[in-house]
């Protein structure tokens, strides 16, 4: 009975570590507070998988805050900047690279492949010197067989790590992370021998970057490293574990490495991959089977996954074969017992992490001829319950939805006839300064939303909380001096569950977190069926805010893309049937809010995410993701700006389908990435509309100066033409402090002004 959990959510069931680490961050417990947390949640989790009865229980996926940058602190990759002067990476280095400092920015953050979890992106140089400087792997395997449990230690393999970094600041574009593999191969040998020393029987390497399409020179990598480090591994066996699609069939051959034992592929994504094993897997070789989906929360099609292993059984051999999830779990909620108050019928078709394992364990069972008749026979009760619930469909909204696929749903003219239209309207100065949207979450404003929510005050109450802080915000903007104001988002617990809390075909969890970076956790909404607006979602407050000024107010939505992304999604439909059904219903709010004489921002920060990891897949994803976002705003007249936001990816290879959603104003992170969005402007892409390439990083505490951000403002006119860019942050500022927000925004106004001043003297 083979059994296996590729990683496992580290936030716990209920936020443990989240609150341990801010109050940790905030300095109101010690490194001792934090580290007990952490044991005490590392300890329950692998007795909960021992319990269950894996097999291979899976340790260093735990993390204070991102795998990659655990992997960093590791080989010792630390940027100059911080410092470190060598010895055992502390906490006080390890959260400055995270999370930047008083003095020094973070490194970089971006998505985790197509998912909605950021990595700290490892920053690298010929002239980086590495060394075993985090003994966190050894220590955690050590501490699980402390307490009867032997586990398979994870570590970010050594090509993935390399083809994720990024060359450091001021390093000439011709260098290669890659070309470090020997360098950094010697600090993975001194942790291969330490786990060797202490007992352990498997390791497991994690080679995402597998999945990907690969050139030659860095498939020949992959050779190389697991060539290099065989002699170390001897006596091991060696799992490489890749998730989140298909391995194409060049990546495939490398299951011939004699260094490496096992291989594990994502088979509930990689459809293909299934018949490339199927046609041929080497002899003696363990397949990890990952057939139970560790990034949704539906239940296992068991009997589905059971025939599935089966037919894999008779090419694989009965000893070589053990089921896994398709991914590390960390992607999905954490258990379903803390629900309580979530529908028994559509609780009946979930399955958060917690009941993944217990899935995998009982086609491990299943497989070994010791079937859970009871279990599989409930399995198929509530998979047929949901196929016949008529909660799921609505056939108003699917014939709406079919209805769209062979129009193209433009705005009648062109952007700049449009901005010349809003120019006359709006009467905005050069450079204008705005906000992505929200304004900070306070301890007071939760709690009144929270008691709203409980029945605790009424309706009357709530409401004037709520104006009052509205109020109080665009009377900050007003005292800053910010050109196009935001209500600042007080009623909202998220930018995507409070939509999908006033849409049909959605459901929520009480406890469904899932961690997106560092101790930031997200409540994906579960889309269960067809997707309607009944009522309108923001007009009220956006017309409230309005009504407090004179200047332009945005009225704030997020965009389907974006709620598909960051939902967990119906597996029954194809996606882009179930974002056509959002975009229509946005598109009534849009409607609703362009009456209200009100400018429209539509967020999509999660448009790049969402691409395929294959490129042959990328044009049909961004075609349907593109229509998405411009089936909401097609109607609208001129004069209403349509704003949109993106936030912390790589955006250069979709500027044209960017270009193509056909935005009046789109606000996009930039200072993190050391404005590597400007390069390609800088090669040549033309960009008409407005465009306002984040001064500074939100997601730092730090506060940046006035000439700092005057001197990324000056970077960017050097690119773009000085009547199209707008001046704001990199995103919204929920997770700050307004000591924070008032000096940083402070700064960007006058940054804003100093500049307007030095070109009307220029001129």
């Amino acid at each position: 009975m083979a059994s296996h959990i590729v990683g496992y959510p580290r936030m716990g069931p209920k936020r443990e570590l989240k609150f341990a680490l801010e109050s940790f961050w905030d300095g109101k417990s010690s490194a001792e507070d934090l580290e007990k947390v952490a044991t005490d949640l590392r300890a329950s989790i692998w007795k909960q998988m021992a319990d269950a009865g894996i097999k291979y229980i899976p340790s260093n996926t735990f993390s204070y805050y991102d795998q990659v940058l655990d992997t960093t602190a590791m080989l010792g990759a630390v940027p100059d900047r911080y410092s470190w002067t060598g010895g055992e990476i502390n906490l006080s280095t390890y959260f400055s690279m995270a999370r930047g400092n008083a003095t020094v920015p973070a490194m970089e953050m971006t998505k985790w492949f197509d998912t909605n979890y950021h990595f700290i992106v490892p920053e690298l140089a010929p002239s980086t010197k590495f060394s075993y400087s985090s003994h966190k792997a050894i220590n955690e395997y050590k501490e699980a067989k402390a307490l009867g449990v032997d586990t398979v230690p994870v570590l970010v393999g050594p090509v993935s790590y390399l083809l994720l970094s990024k060359a450091a600041k001021g390093v000439e574009k011709s260098f290669s992370p890659l070309s470090l593999l020997s360098s950094i191969l010697p600090v993975y040998k001194e942790v291969i021998a330490q786990l060797k020393a202490a007992g352990a029987s498997w390791i497991q390497f994690d080679e995402p970057t597998l999945v990907k399409d690969l050139e030659s020179h860095q498939l020949s990598a992959f050779s190389a490293a697991y060539s290099e480090l065989e002699s170390a591994l001897s006596g091991l066996n060696v799992l490489v574990e890749t998730y989140f699609a298909d391995v194409p069939a060049d990546s495939y051959k490398l299951t011939s490495l004699s260094s490496v034992t096992a291989y594990g592929f994502d088979l509930e994504r990689g459809t293909k991959t299934l018949e490339l094993v199927k046609s041929g897997f080497p002899a003696g070789k363990y397949l990890f089977a990952g057939v139970v989906d560790g990034r949704n929360i539906w239940a296992d099609d068991l009997a589905a996954s059971l025939a599935t292993l089966q037919s894999l059984e008779a090419v694989v051999g009965k000893d070589k074969l053990v089921v896994s999830t398709s991914c590390s779990l960390m992607h999905t909620a954490v258990d379903l017992v803390n629900e309580t108050k979530l529908d028994d019928e559509i609780k009946s078709w979930l399955a958060f992490a917690a009941q993944k394992v217990v899935e995998v364990n009982a086609l491990a069972k299943a497989l070994a001829g010791q079937k859970d008749e009871a279990y599989f026979s409930a399995n198929a009760a509530a998979l047929a319950s949901r196929r016949s619930s008529p909660r799921v469909t609505n056939e108003e909204v699917q014939k709406a939805a079919t209805a769209l696929k062979g129009s193209d749903h433009r705005r009648a003219t062109t952007v700049s006839a449009r901005l010349d239209a809003q120019q006359k309207k709006l009467n905005l100065p050069i450079l204008p300064t705005t906000t992505i949207g929200s304004f900070p979450q306070t301890v007071e404003l939760r709690r009144v939303r929270r008691e709203y929510k409980a029945k605790k005050i009424s309706e009357e109450e709530y409401t004037n909380a709520i104006k009052e802080e509205i109020s109080k915000v665009v009377k900050i903007q007003e005292e800053l001096d910010i050109d196009v104001l935001v209500h600042g988002e007080p009623e909202r617990n998220d930018m995507v569950e409070y939509f999908g809390e006033q849409l049909s075909g959605f459901t929520f969890t009480a406890n469904g977190w899932v961690q997106s970076y560092g101790s930031r956790c997200v409540k994906p909404p579960i889309i269960y069926g067809d997707v309607s607006r009944p009522n309108p979602m923001t007009v009220f407050w956006s017309k409230m805010a309005q009504s407090m000024t004179a200047r332009p107010m945005k009225g704030m939505l997020t965009g389907p893309v974006t709620i598909l992304n960051w939902s967990f999604v119906r597996n029954d439909q194809p996606r882009f049937e179930t974002c056509y059904q959002i975009a229509l219903a946005i598109k009534k709010e849009v409607e609703d809010l362009e009456a209200g004489g009100i400018q429209i921002q539509i967020d999509e920060a999660a448009l790049r995410e969402g691409l395929p990891l294959r490129k042959s897949e990328h044009a049909f994803y961004l075609d349907w993701a593109v229509h998405s976002f411009r089936i909401t705003n097609c109607g609208v007249q001129d004069t209403t700006q349509i704003h949109t936001h993106m936030c912390y990816s790589n955006f250069n290879d979709i500027i044209q389908s960017i270009i193509n959603m056909d935005a009046d104003v789109i606000t996009i992170e930039n200072s993190r990435s050391d404005e590597k969005l400007l390069s390609v402007f800088r090669e040549g892409v033309v960009y008409g509309a407005g465009i306002g390439p984040g001064v500074y990083d939100i997601h730092s505490p730090r506060i940046p100066s006035k000439e700092e951000i005057a001197d990324r403002v000056n970077k960017m006119l050097a690119v773009l033409d000085t009547n199209i860019l707008w001046v704001n942050p990199d995103c919204g500022l929920k997770t700050r402090k307004y000591a924070e927000v008032k000096p940083a925004l402070t700064n960007m106004v006058e940054a804003a002004k100093q500049i307007r001043a030095e070109l009307a003297k220029a001129q």
